[in-house]
């Protein structure tokens, strides 16, 4: 079986946390490697950001990235990138006639690639599975404040894959009600796969690690370490957890606290560095929080380990791979109750879940695990084992056998060449 991926905003070879690279560039990757450890051929369309790396990168056995050139390689915004999606779908078509490429069906993911994704399928005659990961309405009506609500445009967009994709896949059960009521999707297919963490990368420390991770990022050995990882954007709630943690050094002066934020700026509503260190100086913790650049897997490993806490305080998730993560590593977290976050986390039992974005609901939160070591310990210890019913290979395994269920579009057994 061969696959075209289309991942047109964002490269799964991206950092994340870097720019529009996040959770989404994660489940790409992760998903495409276990499909190909399964024999499964995978060939991801890119937009090409960097001239450098080429038409075609080879990732793994049955694996490559096709970089599509359309557009400049740099200064358009994701909300430009509209603009781009007929010479982004000429450049996939330009490709498959040259290499005379061939595929069993179309994987889309997020709205943009739906649209090509949705092209492709009546040119190719296969096939269209897609994967919004986001949608429009449900990100208008968990607004943060101040940031820019999704065009209504991108919402017309998004109806137009729901009532044409053969098959749409979600992460959770709530994101099949989110489709039902924000689109009409009642006659509709839809499938849940919930999205993995790579439990073998992400593990428990130990005592000795979580010192030198802390001596080496600055941080008190003694302190009450809460960590968020993620874009800082005011989707994310980076500055949530700031004004919570304020309202905690407040109510309890004796505890020494320790924030680490470890992202980039992205997306509509940033919160930029600069204004979260405004921020952080404004609530008068700034002494308390360090910042630290995005970083790959097997670092960021490092910073859930040195972390006593992981929060999650974001306005919308359709999963929450940073709270997996993070349980896989053995520490606790603290979560917003919205989206798959309700799922990702075992309120009570591997961290808590919180109502709502109200700093002083936060706090409640966070004093609660800094202060009772007892619970907190519990938690962390039981966390690996909640993060194991989550893995990439389970993932992939589901989609397998979506794919091999899915009819080829009038044609029989016979794969069309995709030119």
């Amino acid at each position: 079986m061969r696959v075209a991926v289309i991942s047109m905003h964002t490269s799964p070879l991206e950092q994340p946390g870097t720019g529009d690279a996040g959770g989404m560039n994660v489940y790409i990757k992760n998903t495409a490697l276990e499909l190909a450890k399964l024999g499964v051929e995978i060939d991801i369309f890119t937009r090409a950001t960097r001239p450098l790396q080429g038409e075609i990168v080879h990732v793994a056995p049955n694996l490559r990235v096709i970089n599509c050139v359309a557009g400049p390689y740099e200064g358009l915004a994701k909300e430009e990138l509209p603009t781009q999606l007929a010479a982004f779908a000429g450049s996939v078509l330009a490709f498959t006639r040259e290499q005379n490429a061939s595929y069993d069906l179309i994987h889309s993911h997020y709205w943009l690639s739906g649209q090509v994704g949705w092209l492709l399928r009546d040119l190719w005659q296969l096939p269209w599975v897609h994967t919004a990961h986001t949608l429009a309405a449900v990100k208008n009506n968990l607004l943060a404040i101040g940031d820019s609500p999704e065009p209504e445009s991108r919402r017309i967009c998004e109806q137009q894959i729901v009532d044409n994709a053969d098959l749409l896949i979600v992460n959770t059960a709530a994101e099949v009600q989110d489709l039902v009521e924000g689109y009409d999707a009642n006659n509709c297919r839809i499938e849940v796969v919930t999205p993995g963490a790579d439990i073998r990368r992400f593990t428990s420390g130990s005592d000795r690690a979580t010192e030198r991770v802390r001596r080496e990022l600055g941080i008190p050995f003694r302190a009450k370490v809460i960590g968020f990882v993620g874009r800082l954007q005011r989707l994310k709630g980076p500055d949530v957890l700031l004004r919570a943690v304020s309202v905690v050094a407040r109510r309890h002066p004796e505890l020494l606290l320790s924030v680490v934020i470890c992202g980039g700026p992205s997306g509509s509503g940033k919160n930029s560095l600069e204004q979260l260190q405004d921020l952080a100086k404004d609530l008068g913790i700034s002494h308390m929080v360090r910042f630290l650049d995005p970083r790959p897997a097997e670092e960021l490993v490092l910073v859930y380990q040195a972390a006593d806490i992981i929060a999650v305080p974001s306005h919308n998730e359709s999963f929450g791979l940073v709270a997996v993560e993070a349980q896989a590593c053995g520490t606790p977290v603290i979560a917003t109750n919205v989206g798959g976050l309700a799922l990702a986390v075992d309120e009570g039992k591997s961290g808590l879940l919180v109502d709502g974005h109200d700093p002083e609901d936060w706090a409640d939160a966070v004093a609660q695990l800094a202060l009772d070591d007892d619970m907190r310990i519990a938690m962390g210890e039981y966390a690996p084992s909640y993060a194991a019913n989550f893995s990439w290979e389970s993932s992939a395994i589901q989609l397998k056998d979506l794919y091999e269920g899915l009819p080829v579009n009038g044609h029989g057994d016979e794969r069309r060449p995709a030119g």
